[in-house]
């Protein structure tokens, strides 16, 4: 038994045949779905299901948790690995999220949202300079698959490439900077653009000090979790001056308070975390999925799996 958190068509089931599958209200703990999870070996979720141990305890059959993301800090990983319960997330939005992350560069730097917002309260601000991407430094925070492919298109708009990664046996490209600490890339870069996963490690891991350490005049760009970020930090680095724009895909809490003093600031773009939403991209991540989940539930090794040694 597969019970799904999204609703699937007569292909996409074909794909996980001959297992029954259940579609179910994930957000609605009640009986309902409890009667549902009682049977299922595998599970179909996204990243806006909470997968903590107490919805894994409702699934005491449970083999199998595929998400269709690749990020995993909605899924409580101690509790499942603990139940030897494999955990598969889909890597094939890295040309989307690369392509969105460029785009808020440019949004960010050439100042697009403040003169859209002009446009539409009948201003025409000719005013509105932004500032070249060519010659400048980008710094790429977690060089994983997104952040080589944003460092790639990056190369191609003339812009010198940093990267921070803490893992050194993490590869460079050729004509990218690999720098040895976070806070001597902040003190370079023109732009800053995260790549991390949401750990404990990584948790603010853009606070007050961080942004301070950032070049005056910098922007800062966020496409991967909005927890890596506090907010409050930067939304008092852009009051004062410091920074001179953001671009965020992504929030602490989506959606986010209509009070929350980012969304007030006119140098902040802030977008509904849609980097990876393309019809393409969107297709093969549920594909991906469901042939992961698929590969695990037949005993097969799935290299979509996380390593269970992973602990967050």
């Amino acid at each position: 038994m597969i019970v799904s958190a999204v609703p699937l068509a007569p292909n996409d089931r074909v794909r996980l045949a001959p297992a029954n599958v259940t579609v179910a209200d994930f957000g609605r703990r009640d009986a309902t779905l409890a009667g549902a999870l009682a049977d299922a070996d595998g599970i179909l979720v996204n990243s806006h299901v909470n997968v903590d141990a107490e919805l894994l305890g409702l699934a005491p059959r449970l083999r199998v948790v595929s998400t269709i993301s690749v990020g995993f800090d909605h899924i409580d990983l101690v509790a499942a690995f603990e139940r030897r319960i494999t955990v598969t997330v889909t890597p094939v939005l890295s040309d989307a999220v690369a392509d969105f992350t460029l785009g808020l560069i440019i949004i960010a730097a050439r100042r697009i949202g403040e003169a859209i917002a002009s446009v539409k309260s009948g201003g025409w601000d000719v005013t509105l300079l932004g500032s070249d991407l060519r010659d400048k430094t980008l710094l790429v925070v977690g060089f994983g698959r997104i952040g080589r492919e944003v460092a790639r298109r990056a190369q191609g708009f003339k812009l010198q490439v940093l990267v921070f990664d803490v893992r050194p046996e993490v590869p460079v490209l050729d004509g990218v900077e690999r720098v040895t600490t976070l806070a001597q890339g902040l003190a370079r870069a023109d732009f800053v653009s995260v790549h991390v996963d949401l750990n404990p490690s990584t948790t603010h891991l853009f606070d007050a000090t961080a942004f301070a350490a950032m070049k005056p005049g910098a922007y800062f760009v966020n496409t991967a979790r909005g927890g890596v970020v506090d907010q409050v930090a930067l939304a008092r680095s852009l009051e004062e001056g410091h920074l001179a724009g953001a671009a965020l895909d992504v929030l602490e809490a989506e959606p986010p308070n209509p009070h929350d003093p980012l969304l007030a600031l006119p140098n902040v773009v802030v977008v509904p975390h849609i980097a990876s939403a393309t019809v393409e991209t969107r297709r093969r991540m549920l594909e991906c999925a469901l042939d992961n989940l698929a590969t695990c539930l037949r005993g097969e090794p799935c290299v979509n799996a996380l390593d269970p040694n992973l602990r967050e």
